[in-house]
């Protein structure tokens, strides 16, 4: 391996500020900020949105209907329609 040439892999702390979680990780993203945690110095990133919060992880995501469009919208305008029309 090349030295001087990858960038420096160290632990960093990530914050989501949207649940206000804290993760410690491995990265090489570059900060000049730093922040104590479990009485040790670490660079900090904050997150608008990490596993912690994103719907999809969280199980908060929309579901989506599986049936078709047309289906749809039979089964919503129906009380609209009369029988001979059916």
């Amino acid at each position: 391996m090349k030295q001087g040439i990858h960038p420096q892999y160290r632990t960093v702390i990530f914050h989501d500020t949207s649940v206000d979680a804290y993760f410690k990780v491995g990265s090489t993203i570059q900060t000049q900020r730093t922040i104590e945690y479990e009485g040790e110095t670490f660079p900090y990133v904050t997150l608008d949105v990490s596993s912690q919060s994103h719907p999809f992880y969280t199980g908060k995501q929309k579901m989506f209907s599986q049936e078709g469009k047309t289906a749809q919208f039979q089964k919503r305008f129906a009380r609209f329609l009369s029988k001979g029309d059916k």
